[in-house]
């Protein structure tokens, strides 16, 4: 009986994908596409499909892991099979962890950016406030179970979806297919070659994606893991390359280049206005709206069970001692993507996000591909592909950052460093005499979330 109710609290294929494509929609259409535009002109839809083929070969390591490791820590318990318990595990986990919570912050001040286009203009500096709310709004919903978030995540990601589809559909029926000549480079990109920019702006699409590996945190509740964590994760990018492209084409059509980049924190709302008049626009805003509320979340509720994974493996200090809080993990999540919320604008908090993910990301396909060929099947060569890739566009990514924005350089810097030495100080005080850590591995195995 017991048994049979816990079966029940499990999340469905449909939920599994319902929560991932909320992570990823959210952020990935509402702001993304501006800010790729500004870097790229009127290639930025041919960056979308661009950024799509990386993540198809990125995605191939997660699928193998996923099916191997399906866990409610998911990229932790990735890493952890790579690399043991350690430094380099905590590391990765929490640059990973960290990346979650950023999205989370994006999408919430995305929430704010478009909700503020309904207000007066004198309203204009409450995005950040508003970010907050939706942030502690998503708590509420997260600490109500597991079902009440499929429901929610289920019920917002087909009226996205299904209204994103209708719009991007509509507006290229109406706009015409966009006149893409790959001419028009925006004025940021004098110092290099509009093919280096290109390459840097695919680490903006890839974050646009990235929120398909939260499914992977799914693998403990979850019907089915050893089968649906990975079928999600295909299914879920492939729903997120159509809507993607489909509307990058749409808003190509309605806007000049220089319109896309001057809306850049709330690009479709301003497209859709040309197409389909005042009313259109509010249409797009409310469906920003539903779409970044979705993606809050399933994003705080993805980055705060790998959280309390982490906490469990003894890779970040004990949770229980917060006190009798409730889920403490959520609460330190919820904390933390308010504070980057109030600290940091849209384009700061997506880039710092980019440079911490492909970090990460070069781990789990090296882990793979070196250390576990005897215990996975997998293609070596398909690790090894998404692995130059990563280093590719990051390496552009990074010196167009040094050149016009070296701000995000230093803060990304700062805490890369800071979390290295906090997780050595952290190993080495539970590592005894012999050298050997207690990591709390059956802890982990019997967590309950």
């Amino acid at each position: 009986m017991e048994n049979h109710k816990k079966e029940k609290q499990k999340l469905s294929l449909l939920g599994s994908i319902s929560l991932g494509t909320g992570v990823m929609i959210g952020a990935g259409i509402f702001v993304l596409m501006g800010q790729i535009a500004e870097l790229v002109g009127d290639l930025f839809p041919v960056a979308f499909i661009a950024g799509a083929i990386v993540v198809g070969f990125s995605s191939y390591s997660y699928v193998k892991f996923s099916s191997a490791y399906p866990s409610s820590g998911g990229v932790a318990k990735f890493l952890t099979k790579s690399y043991g318990p350690g430094t380099a595990t905590g590391t990765f986990s929490l640059l990973m962890y960290t990346s979650m919570v950023i999205s989370e912050s994006l999408v919430a001040g995305t929430f704010g950016a478009y909700t503020l286009r309904l207000f007066p203009e004198e309203y204009s500096g409450y995005g950040a406030t508003l970010g907050v709310i939706l942030i502690a709004v998503a708590y509420i919903i997260n600490i109500s179970g597991n079902k009440i978030i499929e429901a929610t995540a289920t019920f917002t990601a087909i009226i996205k979806v299904v209204g994103i589809a209708i719009l991007a559909i509509s507006g290229l029926v109406i706009s015409g297919l966009p006149n893409i000549t790959g001419n028009f480079m925006t004025s940021s990109n004098q110092s290099f070659s509009n093919e280096f920019a290109f390459i840097a702006a695919l680490a903006l699409s890839i974050l646009a994606y990235k929120g398909f590996t939260t499914i992977t945190n799914q693998g403990g509740d979850i019907i089915n893991p050893h089968k649906n964590v990975g079928r999600s994760i295909i299914i879920s990018i492939l729903i997120c390359t159509v809507v993607y492209v489909t509307l990058a084409l749409s808003v190509a059509g309605a806007l000049s280049i220089e319109e896309i980049i001057s809306a850049k924190d709330y690009a479709l709302a301003a497209a859709a206005k040309p197409v389909f008049g005042d009313l259109g626009a509010t249409l797009t805003i409310v469906l920003a709206i539903i779409a970044t509320v979705s993606g809050v979340i399933a994003s705080v509720y993805s980055a705060s069970r790998m959280l309390g994974m982490l906490s469990a493996m003894k890779q970040v200090p004990s949770l229980n001692k917060m006190g009798n809080f409730k889920n403490p993990a959520l609460i330190f999540t919820v904390s933390l993507a308010i504070l980057l919320t109030i600290l940091f604008d849209l384009t700061r908090i997506a880039s710092i996000g980019a440079i911490f993910y492909l970090i990460m990301d070069i781990a789990i396909h090296w882990g793979l591909f070196k250390y576990l060929k005897g215990e996975v099947k997998f293609n070596p060569i398909i690790p090894l592909i998404a692995i130059i890739l990563d280093i590719v566009v990051l390496a552009a990514f990074i010196y167009i950052k040094f050149l016009n924005d070296p701000f995000v350089l230093i803060i990304a810097t700062i805490g890369i460093v800071l979390i290295i030495i906090a997780e050595r100080v952290l190993m080495k005080s539970h590592t005894d005499e012999k050298g050997n850590m207690n990591m709390g591995m059956d802890d982990a195995k019997k967590m309950k979330m």
